[in-house]
């Protein structure tokens, strides 16, 4: 599970099983992970985040949503 990027309390990864599933990141801090769709992106799993917690982290992945979906190509061989 490569980390991709820390912000904050904020680690955002890649599971690299998902590689059949569309792009998207995970987002963990302490025992909640939480997953982002990227493209278009929309919340797909809370785990366990508060709603509030949940529109702070929408707003780092959207700020970073590009850099998530060049990593996820990289990462999974989908790139140019």
């Amino acid at each position: 599970m490569p980390t991709v990027l820390k912000r904050g309390p904020y680690r955002f990864f890649f599971v690299a099983l998902d590689h059949n599933e569309p792009p998207h990141i995970h987002v963990q801090r302490e025992r909640m992970v939480a997953k982002f769709w990227l493209d278009p992106m929309a919340l797909q799993k809370t785990g366990g985040f508060s709603r509030t917690e949940l529109n702070t982290i929408a707003r780092l992945v959207n700020e970073e949503r590009e850099y998530f979906l060049e990593g996820w190509h990289d990462f999974f061989g989908h790139g140019d």
